[in-house]
């Protein structure tokens, strides 16, 4: 299966981490890989007029907790502890059948706004992966070490038989996931990092996102949240810290020397009075691979990578009082760093990248007046999700919006009324 885009407006690509943005090109796709972009003749593949679109690299939410999209608008407006409180009440009577269901209607969301790819965080992951695999999303995924909701023992037996399941797929990525120091004990932290050099799997972790935490960590462990799980052997290359609004500069320099990488989610942390601040330019300039999040819907309340986007260089430039934090800043964290994060050949419009597209209408009066110089800024600033007409992933079109939308909005609706009816009694 193949397609040629033909004759589209930009095309925006990472070529040696420079940005270029290509004019009146055509992009073949080919056997899930791009295979050539330039003024491409006629090849035999099926053609898709791609006149009066920008065509950019699959978005990655890097971090988020995909069913908690049954929680949406549910008990905002509290902060973080409060918050947190109230939903693991709700998340202690969760079964498959609910999950499945907020697991969807996110999943539904993402495609229609981008997102190509999503590192997720939630229980019974075997549920929202076979649903992103009916989608087509790629997903990074595996069960979630929680000890204040779950028996660490059963985690490890359920992350070993999701490995058994998913390993080798072409769109699901095994992970571990621990939710914080916090709510995990040491010895559970140590089995995930055993498990992680076992199974030679990555660990997504929250880290230093509160000054709460901050507090607990120093007064149960005398040292910081990243020193605490550095001490432990859980910041290494394998480690993705989410958050760090609350990190230490000495701890900057156990990232960088461990080849960690980090994850922004500006939009949640602004939302739930998490304050601090995440070292954006500081990470940047040591060379840590820096990505972004919406963390989960029903803290954000949007999956729009657009937005978050846009929030990430907005609260970095009201932290700083400055400007160094600039839209490509943010781009280049949510395209080529997060393929990159997933360890995949993708982020990027070039021969031999992953054929992860999302196609961009112009049209658009958001957009408007667009050119050459202000393109960039149009889409980190002006776009939103439904400027999206199209997503490919892998090779394969999952969302073409004159085809789908008004299927997927259908859907969407009468997953949300039943979601309606389970939440009714923790209301």
């Amino acid at each position: 299966m193949g397609y040629v885009l033909r004759n589209c407006d930009f095309v925006l690509t990472w070529i040696n981490e420079e940005l270029r943005i290509l004019r009146k090109v055509d992009v073949a796709v080919e056997n899930g890989l791009i295979v050539n972009v330039g003024n491409i003749g006629s090849v035999g593949l099926e053609e898709i007029n791609c006149s009066g679109h920008a065509v950019i690299p699959g978005i990655v939410n890097a971090h988020t907790h995909t069913p908690m999209s049954l929680l949406r608008g549910f008990f905002d407006d509290a902060e973080l502890k409060l918050w947190l409180d109230r939903m693991w009440t709700v998340e202690r009577e969760l079964v498959p059948e609910v999950i499945a269901l907020g697991s969807e209607l996110s999943i539904i969301e993402m495609i229609i706004s981008g997102t190509a790819a999503f590192i997720d965080m939630y229980h019974h992951p075997d549920v929202t992966a076979d649903i992103a695999l009916r989608y087509g999303l790629r997903a990074a995924l595996g069960p979630t070490f929680i000890d204040t909701l779950r028996d660490p023992a059963q985690v490890e037996n359920e992350l070993r038989n999701f490995v058994s399941r998913y390993r080798g797929s072409r769109l699901v990525i095994p992970i571990i996931n621990v939710h914080s120091a916090y709510t995990v004990s040491k010895d559970t932290l140590l089995r995930a990092r055993d498990l992680s050099n076992e199974l030679d799997l990555p660990i997504q972790i929250h880290a230093s996102e509160t000054r709460d935490e901050v507090y607990r960590v120093k007064r149960d462990y005398g040292v910081f949240p990243v020193e605490y799980l550095n001490s432990l052997g859980l910041v290494s290359s394998r480690s993705q810290l989410i958050h760090l609004g609350w990190v230490t500069n000495w701890e900057l320099n156990i990232i960088t020397r461990a080849n960690a990488r980090v994850t922004h989610a500006p939009t949640s942390n602004m939302k739930l009075a998490t304050a601090g601040h995440f070292p954006m330019r500081e990470l940047m300039d040591m060379g840590v691979l820096v990505t972004l999040g919406t963390d989960g819907p029903a803290s954000n309340n949007s999956l729009d990578m657009f937005r978050e986007m846009k929030m990430a260089v907005l609260l970095q430039r009201h932290s700083y009082w400055d400007v160094g934090i600039k839209a490509i800043h943010a781009f280049k964290a949510a395209t080529l760093n997060g393929y990159r994060l997933l360890g995949i050949n993708g982020g990027c419009i070039n021969k031999g990248c992953i054929a992860d597209l999302v196609l961009l209408d112009l049209s658009s009066p958001r957009l408007q007046p667009v050119r050459y110089d202000n393109i960039l800024s149009n889409i980190v600033y002006s776009a939103d999700g439904s400027d999206v007409s199209m997503s490919m992933v892998n090779g394969r079109i999952i969302y073409d919006r004159d085809r789908d939308y008004e299927l997927l909005r259908n859907r969407a609706v009468k997953i949300g009324e039943k979601l309606n009816d389970f939440i009714q009694r923790f209301l």
